[in-house]
Formats: C-alpha cells, sequence, structure tokens
C-alpha cells in the first residue's frame, strides 16, 4: 500500500487544498493537521525506543496516521497552538513551549521527504543567509546593506550611482489597531536621507536599485523550474509589485542557464525542495537575485499563467522526478 502523505497546514489554506485534491485524484492517502487543533482537536502518542525508531500515531476527530507510515510531509505555515481556556499566560506559554518540542520534535524527527523541512525552512527565511548562500552559487545579488546607524546609511547612499530601496529584513505584515498592513520596498529620496530619524530602532535593509525591464517570480519544485515574468503597470508596481496586484500582467518565460545552474545549486544548498524566488530583469537582460521564500505563494501564478505547479508538487511528495 503507498505511504500516506502528511500535509501540516493551515486549514484555510486553500492553495494546499488545492495540492490535496491533486494527490488524492492519484489515489494518495492524505493526513492533513493543523498545529492549531493541537492539543484540542489533535492528539499525540508517539514512542521510540532501542529497537525501533518513532512509532505511534496523530489522531484527530475523524482520521489517524500511523507515524512510521508516513513517506512524506508537506509543511506549510500551519497555525498557533491553541489551549483550553483558563489558562494564565505563564501556563500557556510553558505549554505553547512543551507542544513546540513535543509534537514539533516528533514532528521533525520523521525520516521522510520534505517539502520543505521546518528546519531547513527556517533557515532558509533569514534573508542575510539567502543572500550569502545566493552569492556563492554563482547568482547575481544587488549591494545590501543591513544596519542601525543613520551614517551607515548616508555612506552607502553615496558610494553608488544609482538610487538605494528600503525593504523589510523580515516578513512585510504587521497588525496595527486590528488591521493587516504590509511594508513595502520603497525608493530612498534625498529628504529621506537629510532625516533619518528611527534608522536606530531596529535593523533595516538597504539595496541598490536595480534598473528594471520586469520582474520574474521562479518557482523551483525539486529539480523542475516555473518562471511567470511579471509587468507592472503602474509605477508603484514599478516599485514594488506587491503593492498593486491589479495592474500586473504575467506571461511566462525561460530561465537563462546560469540562472538556472546557480538557482539548483542554491536549492541544494538551503536544503529546500520547494521555493518561489524573485529576481529582476533588466533591459539586456540580466537577472538579479532578490530573495526566495521557502513558503511563498504560487497559487496566483498557476492561476494567471496555467503553470502546472500544484502538480509539480504532487509529484515530488510522491518522490521527486
Amino acid at each position: 500500500m503507498p505511504a500516506p502523505v502528511l500535509i501540516v497546514a493551515a486549514a484555510d489554506d486553500w492553495p494546499t487544498d488545492r495540492v490535496v485534491v491533486e494527490l488524492e485524484a492519484r489515489g494518495v492517502e492524505v493526513f492533513r493537521m493543523d498545529t492549531t487543533d493541537f492539543p484540542q482537536r489533535l492528539t499525540l502518542g508517539a514512542r521510540i525506543d532501542q529497537g525501533q525508531a518513532w512509532t505511534g500515531e496523530f489522531t484527530t476527530e475523524h482520521r489517524t496516521v500511523e507515524l512510521s507510515r508516513v513517506g512524506a510531509v508537506y509543511y506549510r505555515a500551519p497555525g498557533a497552538f491553541r489551549f483550553p481556556e483558563g489558562m494564565s499566560g505563564p501556563e500557556e506559554r510553558f505549554a505553547a513551549a512543551q507542544a513546540r518540542a513535543g509534537l514539533g520534535g516528533v514532528l521533525s524527527a520523521l525520516e521522510c521527504r520534505w517539502v520543505n523541512h521546518p528546519t531547513a525552512l527556517a533557515r532558509a527565511e533569514f534573508k542575510p543567509v539567502q543572500l550569502a548562500a545566493a552569492r556563492a552559487c554563482g547568482l547575481t545579488i544587488p549591494p545590501t546593506l543591513i544596519t542601525n546607524r543613520p551614517d551607515d546609511v548616508r555612506a552607502f547612499a553615496a558610494g553608488l550611482a544609482d538610487d538605494i530601496v528600503c525593504k523589510p529584513v523580515a516578513s512585510p505584515v504587521l497588525i496595527e489597531d486590528g488591521q493587516l498592513k504590509s511594508v513595502y520596498t520603497r525608493i530612498v529620496s534625498a529628504a529621506d536621507l537629510d532625516d533619518l530619524r528611527g534608522i536606530d530602532s531596529t535593523a533595516h535593509l538597504f539595496q541598490a536599485w536595480v534598473s528594471k525591464d520586469y520582474e520574474v517570480r521562479l518557482t523551483v519544485v525539486g529539480r523542475k523550474m516555473f518562471a511567470a515574468a511579471i509587468h507592472a503597470g503602474s509605477d508603484a508596481a514599478h516599485e514594488d509589485w506587491r503593492s498593486d496586484y491589479g495592474s500586473l500582467t504575467y506571461t511566462t518565460t525561460t530561465v537563462p542557464e546560469p540562472v538556472a545552474v546557480g538557482m539548483l545549486r542554491l536549492m541544494d544548498r538551503l536544503q529546500l525542495r520547494y521555493g518561489a524566488a524573485d529576481f529582476v530583469v533588466d533591459p539586456d537582460g540580466r537577472w538579479t537575485f532578490l530573495e526566495v521564500n521557502p513558503c511563498g505563494q504560487w497559487d496566483w501564478i498557476q492561476g494567471a499563467t496555467g503553470l502546472p505547479i500544484a502538480e509539480a508538487i504532487a509529484d515530488e511528495l510522491q518522490g521527486g522526478s
């Protein structure tokens, strides 16, 4: 009997639904869980001893999966643990630490195919790690500064012929006054350089502005690559395409061989089987690497271009090409 695939993702993550549907259409047994359900709607029982690796099961209200049978795990941004009401703050923090080490530890110990393993995912999310690895793998990167010293920013800008941009070092999303907000990449103006108050409050990332013809979202699944050219239809989208999705148009494109080789090296170096990479392509056709998101969105690219990304993820979970 084929080994089941374990899906660990938020219950309302609809791109994951597409992967589940694809796997089930192929006759693959799928067990889907969200860590938000632990410990109230998801239970864990696992054992290891000298004679045998981890055995046991995850169980929900409707289904059970035997840990030793799991052949692959698709791990994609599950939710936070949710505990019974009535716990004090310290009790809940203690319980969360135990859940992370217990359920998360057993999950991470599964020796099977991962897309992506949480430890590799966590390390790869650091942009400084990505940039160093991309450079070492032969990809072109823009000059980059991470600092909380205003004088460093001015010196960085003065040493470059073109503009610089400021962007978040980590997730660009925050919640303020109950509202979900995004922080977009923006060009640093002369007035900004005159008044850099607040720079010393935390780490900031600055990069040389790369002249753009268009940008590329390069989705890598195993050894397969799906490249979508993103064409900005507004000034805001030209600065950061995430700020104006409505103006964007998409076409499929080919990946230059040196970029493809470097990208596969990068995926191996970061121990990733899935990554959503962003590149700038300049008017001369040169590709510059910006970042790779090991848990990046892909469904809207598939919808806009027809690129078979869900099918490729299912292939990878079944053993790759």
